[in-house]
C-alpha cells in the first residue's frame, strides 16, 4: 500500500504540478537527416499550434512512475488551463486543474494539495500565457512522424522538465496528436503518461473541473 501511495503522490504531485500547466519552450525534431533551422522552427510552430488548437479533448491514459507501477484512468481537457485525471475505481484519488491551480485530492487520507499551474511541468500544456518557444528544445527522433519537445525553465529548475511527444495525425488539431509526455521533477522523480483513444471537440462543462473536498465535515442538523 505504501508503494502505491508513493506512486500516487510524489510523481503525480510534483511532476504534474510542475509539468502540465506551464507552456514552456519547445523545439521540434525531425528524424534521420539533420533538419534545417527553418524546419525545426516550423515543427515547433506546428506543435504549439496543435496544443493551442485543442478546445476540448478526452482520452484514456496510463501513468507509470519510477518504480514501474502503472495507474489508469480517463483524462478530460478543456482549454484554457482545465484538466481532470479521473483514476480507475481502485484508486481513490483525483487530479484536477480549474485553470488557476493544479490540485491533487487523496480521498483515502482526506488530503488536498494544490500548486499554481504556472509552477508545474504540466504548464506546458495548460498555461496559455506561457511562451512555449522560449523554454523548449526539439529532441532528435528516429521517426519523421514523431515530434518530441523538451520544456524546462533554466531559471526555475524547481519547476522540473516536461517532454511532450506528438504523432502526426491529420484528424487531430493542427495535424499533430499529443501521444504522451514525461515529467521529471526537481528530485528526478519521473512520471510517464501515455494517451490513447483521443477525441476532440465535445461539449465539456466547467463543473467537470471541480471536486468534492474530503476535508469538509457536514454538521448534523439540530
Amino acid at each position: 500500500m505504501n508503494s502505491l501511495i508513493q506512486l500516487r503522490r510524489k510523481p503525480l504531485a510534483a511532476a504534474f504540478a510542475a509539468a502540465f500547466a506551464c507552456a514552456l519552450p519547445v523545439t521540434a525534431v525531425l528524424a534521420a537527416a539533420p533538419a534545417s533551422a527553418q524546419s525545426r522552427q516550423d515543427d515547433l510552430d506546428r506543435a504549439v499550434a496543435a496544443l493551442r488548437g485543442i478546445t476540448t479533448m478526452k482520452a484514456d491514459f496510463t501513468q507509470t512512475g519510477r518504480n514501474g507501477q502503472t495507474l489508469r484512468g480517463d483524462l478530460t481537457l478543456k482549454n484554457p488551463g482545465r484538466i481532470r485525471f479521473e483514476y480507475s475505481n481502485d484508486v481513490n484519488m483525483l487530479v484536477v486543474s480549474d485553470g488557476k491551480a493544479l490540485t491533487l485530492i487523496d480521498y483515502d487520507v482526506q488530503q488536498v494539495e494544490a500548486w499554481p499551474i504556472s509552477n508545474s511541468p504540466l504548464g506546458a500544456l495548460l498555461d496559455p500565457n506561457r511562451d512555449v518557444r522560449r523554454f523548449g528544445k526539439l529532441l532528435p527522433t528516429t521517426n519523421r512522424n514523431v515530434i518530441s519537445i523538451e520544456v524546462s525553465d533554466p531559471g526555475r529548475p524547481e519547476y522540473g522538465t516536461m517532454t511532450l511527444v506528438f504523432v502526426r495525425n491529420p484528424s487531430a488539431p493542427g495535424g499533430l496528436q499529443l501521444a504522451s509526455w514525461v515529467a521529471l521533477d526537481a528530485q528526478n522523480t519521473r512520471t510517464t503518461v501515455r494517451l490513447s483513444n483521443q477525441r476532440y471537440g465535445m461539449a465539456v462543462s466547467n463543473s467537470a473541473f471541480t471536486y468534492r473536498d474530503p476535508r469538509r465535515r457536514t454538521r448534523r442538523p439540530g
